[in-house]
């Protein structure tokens, strides 16, 4: 089922066609004439669509009152067909860039299509009726026509894929991004000199070439070519091979050993912190320490014993006489003897020969009076020559 626009001259071109089924046929047979059924055009250019009729058995082929009607169609992809132009009763309606050839009437009904664009491409169906001055129907043709609109290929983009370093390998690519049909790719070197390549290295479908085993003698501009059957773009590369390391390796060993660097001075400087953080406790002085409690009685120095090998220290503090009289309830502090080996006594003789043995305490207090204190007294042993204790 054809579905069309309704408008005012459709609708009269139905009725028309109406009438002329019932209309009886006249001796004339019409033919609508197209020389070919299948067209070509390229996008942003300009297409005429062929077609002419005529009537078989006429007998002048001047008929100064025949009336024509002609109607174009374009097929859409949903199956149904769009008017671009109208003839009808001597009016004529068109889309924008759609004309008839010749002025009408004229038996030669071409179409005209401008500013094409690839969304114009498809089948255009032209349909011819013609009535005689008495308006008696001549005859009817429809014939159809296909349109394929051919883009040129879209300027591409070159690209360099890889290091080029001698002796690495890289890949040239080539891509158009618009083309119909679709493009194919040649690779040529123009600069130093010109040289082409060929498969396997070309592929001429993706555009991409390969080129292994780089040398110095390969540095050059590259020219990639897209081509189809209405037009041609091309884009270009420059390829330097380099005998040294890229920079992109230089670059990341120059941020390596940076990096490691600054990894040791870290290291360095966090063990010298840990060290001095464990010495200080060591060496801080507390300032709210208190300090030691002072003995109210002097302390005799220590005296090591005559021979030097074996002493025993005692020590004996000096009694203190109170100033005063005793409080009631009071303690009396208990003296205790020196820790020192103290010097035997020289013992008076008297009169008998017999030496007396006298008590001589430092201090000036005697051995009875220490013992009513509660002073207990301590033993030293003696060592005799050989080194034994006696």
């Amino acid at each position: 089922m054809i579905s069309l626009p309704r408008s005012p001259v459709t609708n009269l071109l139905f009725l028309f066609l109406g009438l002329s089924i019932l209309a009886p046929p006249s001796r004339a047979q019409l033919h609508l004439h197209v020389p070919a059924t299948k067209l070509q055009a390229v996008e942003g250019g300009e297409v005429v669509l062929p077609a002419w009729y005529t009537l078989q058995g006429e007998v002048s082929s001047a008929q100064p009152r025949e009336k024509p009607f002609v109607m174009w169609f374009f097929q859409l992809k949903e199956a149904n067909e769009e008017q671009v132009l109208a003839y009808i009763n001597g009016a004529t309606t068109s889309k924008p860039g759609v004309s008839l050839v010749y002025s009408m009437p004229s038996r030669n009904v071409s179409l005209r299509l401008q500013g094409l664009q690839e969304k114009d491409s498809g089948p255009y169906s032209c349909s011819v009726n013609v009535q005689d001055k008495e308006g008696t129907n001549r005859g009817h043709s429809i014939k159809t026509l296909d349109l394929n609109v051919l883009v040129p290929p879209a300027p591409p983009s070159c690209h360099l894929l890889g290091v080029p370093r001698v002796g690495a390998n890289v890949t040239l690519s080539c891509q158009s991004p618009r083309s119909k049909p679709a493009a194919r790719y040649q690779w040529d070197r123009q600069l130093p000199s010109f040289q082409t390549f060929f498969a396997p290295g070309l592929d001429i479908i993706r555009g991409s070439l390969s080129l292994t085993n780089l040398s110095s003698s390969m540095s050059g501009v590259y020219v990639c070519k897209a081509h189809n059957e209405v037009g041609t773009a091309q884009c270009n590369v420059t390829l330097d091979v380099s005998t040294g390391p890229g920079a992109a390796v230089v670059s990341g060993a120059v941020v390596g050993t940076l990096v490691g660097l600054g990894l040791l001075a870290g290291l360095v400087l966090l063990y010298h912190r840990r060290g001095k953080a464990l010495e200080e406790p060591a060496n801080d002085i507390k300032e709210d320490a208190i300090a030691p409690r002072t003995l109210p009685w002097a302390k005799s120095s220590d005296t090591i014993s005559r021979n030097g090998t074996l002493s025993s220290v005692t020590s004996a503090r000096a009694l203190r006489p109170p100033h005063g009289p005793p409080r009631p309830g009071a303690l009396t502090p208990t003296p205790s003897l020196s820790s020192r080996v103290l010097p035997s006594p020289k013992l008076p003789t008297t009169d008998g020969g017999h030496p007396q043995a006298v008590s001589s305490i430092p201090g000036g207090v005697s051995s009875s009076a220490l013992g009513r204190m509660g002073a207990v007294p301590v033993m030293v042993p003696a060592q005799s020559q050989a080194g034994s204790l006696v």
